[in-house]
């Protein structure tokens, strides 16, 4: 996720160079085949019982807690993150409250720029709610949300690990080892999601964060969509070209099959070092995606390269994924046949890079074009009437920290010297209430910049 929203489609690649491959006559699908009839498997609840989150009540003093209150003076700018057109990400560190000290990144935008447009507006909407509802070991976790007359604050976990978009960069091409523990982790958090009834839609190298472990987190969900009930499809046409599914491009309907076609092309991207298809300009590679032969390169093992192919299926019906079983699909492909898939949702698996974290605040992996630049929190020009204000209930405190600031401290009897206050160190996971209905589908762009949260 990006640190501020751009809204363009960019007709240049920033990744790596294309290779040149050899032309493989085996897949005779990639050749002028039209998209077929869009399926989506249904909703599911099974997400209660997922090893990755435990589960809390949520009520309304919770969630938008009346006595609890939180503003931009509460935080100290350590340093720039990631800065766009609408705004900036910060690394802060707390100042007050049980969680003093403790290092975050600070997500600020400009609500005057983005109410003028309805699908900017929609998108921040969307991504504050999402984070609200949707919590895994595997996703950016939200802590705060607040506002004042002119800026939207989201307070985030800070993670520390970088892009995996900057590691990719560096090696190249991963090694299979090394793509599919990433890839496992990603259809975790791709699983969990869809259990929840959401479509991601945006998944590319930038989007996935490694916290300071190593284990991946995804960012970035205003491109989201909620629960599609039945047959129904929905329309809008959004993401980053080169991982976009045909049927998006097509505009003829799709579901969550879209986020297994981008876990094809992400697949392509990490073991030969750029997407499936890629061309000099946007209808040039759109183009490729509805008729492209797909051209593997011979190093590839047989695994890998019926993976590559099983989620690259433009007949979505075809498509790895797109029946009822979902992530199982996924999970059972012979791909992973080395790892298990309990120790991927324990996060036991030890991941292939390590971050070489020097401290809380170590921002080493964040781009230095950012990171040195002198952190400011501008002041806005003008602040937005609250009677015209399309943010109503941004505000957002996570359980756990009201966990830690409504529990009594507690006194042993008869003691002179000792007092006992309970833990601060809960952190309690919780499955969010179902997300609100977005009333109008919007016509979304590209949502991309620098310092991906």
């Amino acid at each position: 996720m990006t640190g501020v929203f751009d809204i363009e489609l960019s007709d240049d690649l920033h990744h790596r160079p294309e290779d040149e491959y050899t032309e493989m006559d085996e897949d005779q699908e990639y050749i002028d085949v039209e998209d077929g009839h869009i399926t989506a498997p249904p909703p599911s609840s099974s997400y209660l019982n997922d090893p990755t989150v435990e589960t809390i009540e949520l009520l309304d003093s919770t969630v938008n807690p009346p006595n609890v209150k939180i503003g931009p003076e509460d935080f100290e700018l350590l340093r720039v993150l990631g800065k766009g057109g609408y705004g900036k990400v910060f690394q802060v560190r707390k100042t007050s409250g049980q969680d003093k000290g403790k290092i975050f990144a600070m997500k600020v935008l400009k609500k005057a720029t983005i109410i003028r447009n309805q699908k900017d507006t929609a998108h921040t909407k969307a991504e504050r709610n999402i984070l609200e509802a949707v919590k895994s070991t595997f996703i950016c976790d939200l802590r705060y949300a607040f506002q004042t007359g002119g800026k939207l604050y989201l307070i985030l976990e800070y993670l520390s690990g970088g892009e995996l978009f900057m590691h990719l960069e560096r090696e190249g091409i991963f090694m299979e080892d090394t793509a599919a523990f990433y890839l496992a982790e990603i259809t975790v958090a791709l699983e969990h999601l869809h259990q929840q009834g959401i479509i991601y839609r945006d998944l590319k190298p930038e989007n996935i964060l490694l916290d300071s472990r190593g284990h991946v987190k995804l960012t970035d969900f205003g491109l989201c969509k909620e629960a599609i009930e039945g047959d129904e499809k929905t329309h809008t046409f959004c993401g980053t070209i080169e991982y976009m599914a045909p049927e998006i491009l097509m505009r003829t309907g799709h579901g969550k099959a879209v986020d297994w076609w981008s876990l094809g092309a992400l697949t392509f991207d990490m073991l030969t070092g750029g997407p499936p298809f890629t061309a000099d300009n946007r209808k040039k590679t759109i183009d490729k995606i509805l008729k492209g032969r797909l051209s593997l390169p011979p190093y590839l093992s047989p695994e890998a390269r019926d993976l590559i192919k099983r989620l690259l299926k433009r007949h979505v019906e075809t498509r790895l994924g797109a029946g009822p079983d979902d992530a199982n699909e996924i999970k059972s492909h012979p791909f992973f046949r080395h790892l298990s898939w309990e120790k991927v949702y324990r996060r036991e698996l030890d991941p292939p890079f390590k971050p070489n974290i020097t401290s809380e605040e170590d921002a080493s992996l964040f781009d230095t074009k950012f990171t040195k630049m002198t952190p400011v929190d501008s002041p806005c020009e003008s602040a937005i009437p609250m009677s015209v204000n399309p943010f109503e209930g941004f505000t957002y405190v996570a359980p756990s920290i009201l966990e830690d600031m409504q529990r009594p401290s507690l006194i042993k009897p008869r003691s002179p010297r000792k007092q006992y206050q309970a833990s601060n160190n809960s952190h309690f996971r919780y499955i969010g209430n179902q997300l609100g209905s977005m009333n109008n589908e919007v016509e979304a762009m590209e949502v991309s910049s620098g310092g991906r949260y």
